[in-house]
């Protein structure tokens, strides 16, 4: 398979067959992830593989996914890292910046870059996948679980495994509604979203399992029409990001 046939043919694995990931497998995957870009190479994250059982059923219910880690062949929690930093800064007598919205962003998306890489190279093995954002549903809770220090706080968790069976590729939006060129066009989306719609009816109503009645908009709108963890900015300021 070519990578950009692999790229394409990425879907969420819920379900596991239960087989364990030696851990020699699990840091080759991280040493491949950490070729990937990062802000002014601060590298700022960490990963923590779980491997206590007990941490790993805790870590599932905290985060309201407890199905998954029970068949998953190895589970990761992705954090954003400026404690390292810290230290570095330490060896040179200096007490770096940490809590800037800036730092955040760069932390995120830093974290974001290296988890995708561990999944390219992950799929590229065989292995399923899935993002839990669920982690952040209690990041307190799973910061003192893994004894996370101030200035590193999970940004989401990963279920990784050899899935039981791959589901159908969903669709994406089409790319004319997520490409401008020069500028930005916001009119064009009426009737691309209706395009879109249709495409994801006829998607939920045929796939091979947990079929619905339902459509992108519409979900979306359901998904966004309310405050969705309104503690996070004062968990992240907990942790030494204060948004200045």
């Amino acid at each position: 398979m070519s990578v950009k046939e692999l790229l394409r043919s990425h879907t969420s694995v819920r379900k596991y067959t239960g087989e364990e990931i030696p851990k020699e497998k699990i840091i080759d995957l991280i040493q491949t992830a950490q070729m990937a870009a990062s802000s002014h190479f601060v590298q700022a994250y960490s990963v923590i593989l779980v491997t206590d059982e007990e941490k790993k059923q805790k870590l599932g219910e905290l985060s309201k996914n407890e199905f998954q880690f029970q068949t998953a062949g190895a589970a990761l929690l992705f954090c954003v890292d400026f404690k390292r930093l810290e230290a570095a800064g330490k060896k040179h007598g200096v007490d770096i910046v940490v809590d800037t919205a800036e730092n955040l962003l760069v932390g995120v998306v830093d974290a974001a870059i290296f988890a995708q890489n561990f999944v390219v190279a992950a799929e590229a093995e065989g292995y399923g996948i899935c993002y839990i954002g669920g982690a952040r549903n209690n990041p307190k809770e799973i910061s003192e679980l893994f004894n996370l220090p101030d200035h590193v706080f999970p940004l989401f968790a990963m279920t990784v495994g050899k899935p039981t069976k791959r589901n159908e590729t969903k669709p994406r939006l089409p790319v004319k509604a997520i490409l401008h060129e020069n500028e930005y066009d916001a009119d064009k989306y009426d009737a691309l979203l209706d395009e879109y719609d249709a495409i994801m009816e006829k998607y939920y109503a045929s796939r091979s399992s947990n079929q619905k009645v339902s459509n992108w908009t519409k979900q979306m709108a359901d998904f966004l029409k309310e405050h969705r963890r309104p503690f996070i900015k004062e968990f992240l300021a907990s942790k030494g990001f204060t948004w200045k």
